[in-house]
């Protein structure tokens, strides 16, 4: 059974993987989420900062056993914003903050355990998520050195299920086209307690259509839990891992999927793979719950420059089984 990830972890994340504000110009405003507490030294390097803390915790039993428990919490999340040159002004931006942070909780609410991994901005220089093809007759280990790393241009097929797609194909004989998907999870290991990983695409060849995915079980160095698709248009293939998951993630917290087409070229007729768009979903041990209790705005504005901040009561639970020794 996995272990409980701490709360506030848990929202960091949460917050982290989904707060997004455009700025005038067009472009994201950079946003530091942290546990407690504020940092006006950070804020030379980003637009705002984002703090969550414990505020307070109960334990309530559920039955006379009280083996089941629910445990309510209480958190801080604080939205810190000074004036900078070239930037948006202060206040500005932290209204722009507390409307995201309030779209953000409000969505999550029933889900802010669950995080979603995709290829969204990445490109080579990142050094998170990584895309890889290759052309050959066997299912290529993560580390062998024909694979081939996508270049940005064709990472930036990946990013949105828009039918955009990146194409790989091979005309070697008996030689299948192969993608390499790997995903860098936050989480420690320890905590997950599920793993979806999910294909969107398709594959042709002349003895057939579809494509096959696998993910790398580490602890026995294969492609393992196998699952395929037979269209010849886009269609979603996911794998879903919800036991002996330390085994599917390394030490550095990686994930790797692969995706072949089901059938090989036969040296005339090509084999191809289409991908759309490719994800790793993780679900951890933890809250299950989070919602907004209440608001309001602590600015401080007898120094300068002027540090807007709002901070946010919200309330979590989760769940859990005590063992009776």
């Amino acid at each position: 059974m996995p272990e409980i990830e701490d709360p506030t972890t848990t929202l960091v994340r949460l917050l982290d993987k989904n707060v997004r504000v455009v700025k005038e110009d067009g472009s994201l405003a950079s946003v530091h989420v942290s546990p407690e507490w504020y940092d006006r030294e950070l804020l030379k390097d980003y637009d705002g900062q984002v703090t969550v803390g414990l505020d307070r915790s109960e334990d309530q039993k559920l039955g006379f056993s009280a083996t089941s428990r629910r445990r309510f919490g209480n958190s801080r999340i604080n939205i810190w914003v000074i004036d900078k040159p070239g930037s948006l002004v202060g206040r500005d931006l932290r209204n722009k903050l507390r409307e995201e942070v309030n779209r953000v909780i409000r969505e999550k609410r029933m889900k802010p355990n669950e995080t979603n991994y995709n290829f969204l901005g990445v490109g080579q220089p990142t050094e998170t998520h990584k895309a890889y093809q290759a052309g050959s007759a066997s299912e290529l280990a993560p580390g062998d050195a024909e694979w081939t790393e996508l270049t940005d241009v064709e990472c930036e097929k990946l990013w949105y299920s828009e039918d955009n797609r990146f194409s790989h194909s091979t005309s070697v004989n008996l030689n299948y086209a192969l993608l390499l998907f790997r995903f860098k999870v936050d989480p420690d290991e320890k905590v997950v307690k599920k793993i979806v990983l999910k294909f969107e695409g398709y594959g042709t060849a002349l003895a057939g259509n579809g494509v096959t995915i696998k993910v790398w079980n580490f602890a026995s160095s294969a492609w393992q839990n196998a699952q395929a698709g037979t269209g010849g248009e886009d269609e979603p293939i996911t794998i879903a891992l919800t036991s002996f998951l330390t085994d599917f993630i390394d030490e550095e917290g990686y994930v790797y999927l692969l995706a072949r087409t089901t059938n090989a070229s036969n040296g005339a007729t090509p084999a191809v793979i289409y991908c759309d768009y490719s994800e790793c979903g993780v679900t951890v041990e933890g809250i299950t719950y989070v919602d907004v209790i209440s608001y309001r705005d602590e600015d401080e504005v007898r120094v300068k420059p002027f540090l807007w901040r709002t901070e946010f009561l919200v309330k979590t639970w989760l769940f859990e089984n005590v063992t009776v020794m």
